[in-house]
């Protein structure tokens, strides 16, 4: 597996960046990679020009059109049309090409709002989902049923595997894209360092949220392309949750915040919990290693060198 050459789409981003980094450390030489000024993957033309000239042996779908509530909210065009030509584009040009192995990782936002927790794989389609995110959800179970139709009709191994929500290094800090660990990490270091006596999150506090270190995922990912090859859906998680009350006390507890947390229940909460089971993955021999206080230390480290230091 280690000799073959592997094409990580979507190496900058928080996800794809990990995986680079983890396939590197264990030994895996032969890895491609391509920018977006280097390869657009919404054009399909280009992307079947790059498959069929390096001819790739695994894929790691990586690359999306991703954010927060606000930005699925506010732009659910954008989110379902870039993700559907992504995926597509580079899961038909794999298959034409060639390629032996594809894992296509999609969201835990594909399984109805109201799903039984921890939520088992077998809850996709099963209810409406969450109306706030609902446009990237359905871009990522089109991306499921594409691997899954590929692995049926033309025998193909394409996997699927459904995170959690990620955070760490390499992370997006913007308030207006980020998703709600970054985004809190920066608002309550932003209020330290200007003094200010309160910080005001968006909903009640009261939803629950499972955090993964991306390093984590990472691991999972590269024991997925080694050891699973069912079209079967694998979740990705550490089984355990909190609340975004208890996520921001804990997060100013590791930055030295001492003001005062105020909740704007105006403001939308999502899915009231979001925790799943991973009885699937961990019965295969994977389990996550880096606990959330020790991943947010990491990454409240890496955005001091590399966010707050140069701007």
């Amino acid at each position: 597996m280690k000799e073959k050459s592997i094409f990580v789409a979507g190496h900058r981003g928080l996800v794809g960046g990990a995986v680079v980094r983890d396939l590197r450390e264990n030994g895996y030489e032969k890895i491609l990679t391509r920018t977006h000024s280097e390869l657009d993957l919404t054009q399909s033309e280009p992307v079947a020009r790059f498959f069929e000239r390096e001819k790739p042996r695994l894929v790691v779908v990586a690359a999306a059109t991703v954010g927060g509530i606000k930005a699925n909210n506010d732009f659910p065009v954008e989110f379902l049309l870039n993700n559907l030509k992504i995926q597509n584009n580079l899961i038909q040009s794999a298959y034409e090409s060639g390629v032996e192995k594809l894992l296509f990782l999609g969201s835990s936002c594909i399984y109805p709002k109201h799903a039984p927790q921890p939520i088992p794989e077998t809850s996709l389609l099963t209810g409406p989902l969450e109306p706030t995110n609902d446009a990237y959800a359905i871009a990522k179970i089109a991306g499921i049923r594409l691997c899954q139709a590929y692995h049926s009709e033309y025998g193909r191994n394409f996997i699927s595997a459904m995170p959690t929500n990620l955070y760490g290094p390499g992370d997006n800090f913007d308030l207006k894209k980020s998703h709600v660990l970054p985004a809190l990490l920066r608002k309550i270091h932003e209020a330290k360092e200007a003094g200010l006596p309160e910080v005001v999150i968006w909903g009640t506090g009261s939803p629950r949220r499972e955090f993964l270190h991306v390093e984590d995922l990472a691991a999972a990912c590269r024991f997925l392309l080694e050891r699973y090859d069912s079209p079967e859906i694998i979740n990705i998680g550490c089984g355990e949750d909190v609340t975004i009350r208890e996520l921001a006390e804990l997060l100013c507890e590791i930055i030295g915040y001492k003001g005062e947390l105020t909740f704007d229940t105006t403001k939308p909460d999502g899915t009231p919990r979001k925790l799943l089971s991973v009885d699937k993955i961990k019965a295969l021999g994977w389990s996550p290693r880096v606990s959330l206080r020790e991943g947010i230390e990491k990454t409240y480290r890496w955005y001091l060198q590399n966010v707050v230091a140069k701007s």
